[in-house]
């Protein structure tokens, strides 16, 4: 492992809080941490225009390596000693690669607490309209693929806790338990 470099990585579907848990725990967090969103590495690519709808092959393929990027610039943030807080939507059984299976790979020397952020479909429908910025039914399709791996070393609801709350479990397990272990676990689990 890493010595001193701890990262928190929130794992649930579009609009279930992880932004707002994790703009939280960077505030009551001793250490500092980066906030490493997977929303800025979809936002680098470009629109309809140049790869067509969501889903096509060209947008795929383009999809596909951004995220790759994005699961390598997390490691290169931690090897550089940086905490980190990332927020993603592991979606499993939809890519041609397993992005949580690259994950496992990628963090592996690093101390790194899985959470699962998880919100009822009614609740993650009402927010997306309220939002705006997201295609209403994108949390539902990920929705019975985001946790299918089914481990996690802490698991918060928000629609039951507030971003806060939330934020102050997970910084009571990263000050009591040094030893995380879902993706040690998911890591046995695949070989």
């Amino acid at each position: 492992m890493e010595e001193g470099v701890t990262i928190i990585l929130l794992n649930g579907t579009s609009s279930a809080g992880k932004t707002t848990i994790a703009k939280s725990l960077q505030q009551i967090m001793d250490a500092p941490y980066l906030h490493v969103p997977v929303d800025s590495f979809g936002a680098m690519t470009p629109g309809p225009d140049k790869l067509g709808e969501t889903g096509s092959r060209l947008w795929q393929s383009v999809f596909n390596r951004v995220l790759s990027g994005f699961h390598h610039s997390i490691a290169a943030l931690a090897a550089a000693g940086n905490n980190l807080i990332v927020d993603h939507v592991l979606v499993q059984g939809v890519e041609p690669q397993s992005w949580l299976t690259e994950c496992l790979d990628l963090l592996a020397p690093f101390t790194v607490y899985f959470i699962g952020v998880h919100c009822p479909l009614e609740e993650l429908r009402r927010r997306e309209r309220e939002r705006g910025d997201r295609g209403v039914g994108l949390a539902e399709f990920q929705l019975g693929r985001v946790h299918r791996h089914g481990v996690y070393d802490l698991e918060v609801d928000t629609s039951v806790s507030s971003a806060e709350q939330c934020a102050l479990r997970i910084k009571e397990l990263v000050e009591r338990d040094a030893h995380p272990q879902a993706l040690v676990n998911l890591r046995r689990r695949r070989d």
